[in-house]
């Protein structure tokens, strides 16, 4: 465990089963079909990489880097800093997140996708904070429900670092205070 680790959260074993277990829901869901997964950058790349690795489905990749935190902090702004590369009209949209807690960031960028003409817009996270909401947004897929700490590691950081860890920890206070 990493020194600056209070708590180890979820495990990569968990980490690992219950992102196939997410796999197997969106091929069945999505049977037959064809998706366009949207990662938003960076923290959802680990996770998006070990659930490509388990979807039973033809999928395109595509990215947004959208920002709205610095440091443990929501700045209450989204930004949009890269878009999506092509169109997607009469897609099958799965944005793709590490973590949903104020909601703010996932609304944004869902209403911008619906308004570009898609089949579906849905929404996978492999954490839900539902105690950090600040507006509703519906989430179809979620890995865990955690407590309202602030976390770290496969792909979530704090000042960009510690997304390396194979495991969610809490981030040590002292860290960051």
């Amino acid at each position: 465990m990493h020194k600056h680790v209070k708590k180890v959260l979820i495990s990569e074993e968990q980490l690992n089963k219950r992102i196939i277990e997410l796999a197997k829901q969106l091929s069945d869901d999505y049977k037959g079909e064809r998706i366009t997964l949207v990662g938003l950058l960076s923290g959802s790349v680990p996770f998006l990489a070990e659930l490509i690795k388990h979807i039973n489905l033809d999928c395109e990749i595509d990215f947004m880097d959208v920002s709205s935190y610095r440091g443990t902090q929501s700045t209450g702004e989204v930004r949009i800093l890269k878009d999506l590369a092509r169109p997607i009209v009469d897609t099958n949209i799965i944005i793709v997140e590490d973590i949903v807690d104020t909601g703010k960031t996932l609304k944004v960028v869902r209403n911008i996708l619906e308004n570009r003409g898609p089949k579906s817009v849905k929404i996978i996270t492999l954490l839900d904070k539902p105690e950090g909401r600040l507006v509703e947004v519906e989430v179809e897929y979620i890995g865990f429900k955690i407590p309202n700490e602030f976390v770290i590691g496969f792909g979530l950081d704090y000042d960009e670092l510690y997304r390396n860890l194979p495991y969610i920890g809490i981030l040590r206070e002292e860290v960051y205070m």
